[in-house]
C-alpha cells in the first residue's frame, strides 16, 4: 500500500483549476476529425485558405535581421528595446504629439499586451494609493476575460459598467455613462481603444468625447488596452484615436499596448507599456520617476524582455518604406475582415434567417458578438462543427470564402430550431 502523500499543497488549498475555456475550445476543434469543421473561436487572423499568414513585410524584416552581422542575442535593456518604444509610443501618440516632445511619456517593453496589462496592474496596486481614491478597476461587460484575473491577482478589485446592449447589439452608452457617473470620483477605468474584445462594438468618435468629458469630470484614471490598432479599421490614426483624445484632454493616462494581432507576431511577444503625464511644469520629472519604479516592476518580474519579435517590429517601424508596406498588410488583413463580415450578413439575410443580422457588419475588427445563445452555439458545435466561445462570438478571421455560406446556413438551421 503507497502511503499516503505528504504535501502543503492539499486539494482544499490548492484545488484543480478548470481548464481555460478558449484553449479548451482549440483542444476540442483539434480533436474533431469532420472535413466541415470551422474554427471561429481562435483570436488569430487567418487568410482566405484558413492559414496562418506570415506579413509580407515581417519577412522582409526578418531576412534583414537574418543578414545583420551585428545581429546577437545578448540582453535588452529592462525598458527594452528603445528603437521599438520610442516608435511604439509615436504609433499610439503621433509623431509630433507634444506629450513625447514635452517628455511626459514612459515607455516600456513588455510580454505583449498580457504582460502591459498585468505591469500596469501591478504598478497601480502598488502605486495608486491617493487616500479616498477609490482604488477599484471599472471594465466593460463583458470585456476580455484575461483581464478580472490580472487584476485581481494583484490585489486590486474589479467592478463593471454596461457595455453591450443585447437587444440592439450595440453599445449601451447610456447604461456605461450612468455607471462612469456613479463611480466613485478617480476610479480606474479600463478602455478598449478600438476592435473592442469580445464584442467588436466600439463607441464613435462623438461618443468618445463624451466619455472623455465625463471622466475628466469625475477625475477617473484611464487605462486603454489596444490590441488591434491598424487592425480594426486599417488606418493606424483613426484606431489611435480615442487614445490621442485623451491624451489631448489633459488627462494623466496608462496604455497597454499590443503588436500581436497587428504585425502578426502571436507567438513573439511583443507589446509595450506606456505612462503620458497631464501636462504641467514638473511633468517630465515625474515621468523619470514613474519609469524608474516600472524598471524596478520589470526587474523583479522579467528581467529583460525578448529581443526577436522586438526587433521585427522595430525594423519595420524606423524604415519608411517598410512602414508604408506594412500599412498595406494592414488593410488586407482589415480588408478581408470587412469582407467576411459583409458576406455572412448577406447569407444570413438572404436566408430569411430570423432576427436582426445589422450588427454583423457594425461591429469592427476581429470579433463578432452574434447574439447567439448558449443552447444554440453547442448545437452548431455539435452537429455542425463550429466552434465558437458559448458567449456567442465569432472570430470573423475564421470565416473565409469557402466556408461562410456553410456558417450562415448552419447559423439560419440552428436560430429556426433551437429558441
Amino acid at each position: 500500500m503507497a502511503p499516503t502523500s505528504i504535501t502543503r499543497f492539499p486539494a482544499e488549498v490548492v484545488p484543480q483549476a478548470p481548464e481555460d475555456p478558449l484553449f479548451g475550445l482549440m483542444r476540442a476543434y483539434r480533436a474533431d476529425s469532420s472535413p466541415n469543421k470551422v474554427d471561429l473561436g481562435i483570436g488569430a487572423y487567418r487568410d482566405d485558405n484558413a492559414k496562418p499568414w506570415v506579413l509580407p513585410v515581417v519577412k522582409k524584416a526578418d531576412e534583414i535581421l537574418h543578414n545583420d552581422p551585428e545581429a546577437n542575442h545578448e540582453y535588452l535593456p529592462i525598458a527594452g528595446l528603445a528603437a521599438l518604444t520610442s516608435k511604439a509610443a509615436e504609433l499610439l501618440l503621433g509623431q509630433s504629439a507634444p506629450a513625447i516632445a514635452e517628455k511626459r511619456t514612459a515607455s516600456i517593453q513588455t510580454i505583449s499586451g498580457t504582460g502591459a496589462v498585468h505591469l500596469g496592474a501591478l504598478f497601480l496596486a502598488k502605486f495608486y494609493q491617493i487616500q479616498g481614491v477609490n482604488r477599484t478597476v471599472y471594465v466593460s461587460n463583458p470585456t476580455w476575460a484575461n483581464h478580472h484575473q490580472i487584476f485581481t491577482n494583484v490585489g486590486l478589485p474589479i467592478a463593471t459598467y454596461p457595455y453591450f446592449n443585447k437587444e440592439t447589439k450595440g453599445l449601451d452608452f447610456n447604461g456605461m455613462k450612468a455607471a462612469l457617473e456613479q463611480a466613485p470620483d478617480g476610479s480606474i477605468i479600463l478602455l478598449h481603444a478600438c476592435a473592442h474584445n469580445p464584442t467588436g462594438v466600439d463607441p464613435t468618435p462623438e461618443q468618445w468625447r463624451e466619455i472623455a468629458l465625463l471622466m475628466k469630470a469625475k477625475k477617473h484614471f484611464p487605462f486603454f488596452d489596444t490590441a488591434y490598432q491598424g487592425f480594426a479599421s486599417g488606418d493606424l490614426d483613426r484606431d489611435a484615436g480615442a487614445i490621442r483624445l485623451f491624451v489631448e484632454e489633459g488627462f494623466e493616462l496608462v496604455i497597454a499596448q499590443s503588436f500581436a494581432k497587428n504585425f502578426g507576431l502571436y507567438g513573439q511577444r511583443a507589446g509595450c507599456f506606456h505612462y503620458v503625464a497631464s501636462p504641467s511644469a514638473d511633468a517630465a520629472e515625474i515621468t523619470t520617476r514613474v519609469a524608474s519604479q516600472l524598471a524596478i516592476l520589470q526587474r523583479s518580474e522579467i528581467s529583460n524582455p525578448p529581443i526577436y519579435g522586438a526587433r521585427i517590429a522595430s525594423i519595420v517601424l524606423n524604415d519608411a518604406a517598410l512602414f508604408a508596406e506594412w500599412k498595406e498588410n494592414l488593410q488586407t488583413m482589415s480588408g478581408r475582415i470587412i469582407d467576411m463580415r459583409n458576406k455572412l450578413r448577406a447569407k444570413l439575410e438572404e436566408l430569411g434567417t430570423p432576427g436582426q443580422w445589422n450588427h454583423i457588419t457594425d461591429q469592427i475588427g476581429m470579433f463578432s458578438f452574434t447574439g447567439l445563445s448558449e443552447p444554440q452555439v453547442l448545437k452548431l458545435r455539435s452537429d455542425y462543427h463550429i466552434y465558437m466561445t458559448k458567449n456567442g462570438r465569432i472570430s470573423m478571421a475564421g470565416l473565409n470564402s469557402r466556408n461562410v455560406d456553410y456558417v450562415a446556413t448552419a447559423i439560419d438551421k440552428v436560430v429556426r430550431e433551437v429558441q
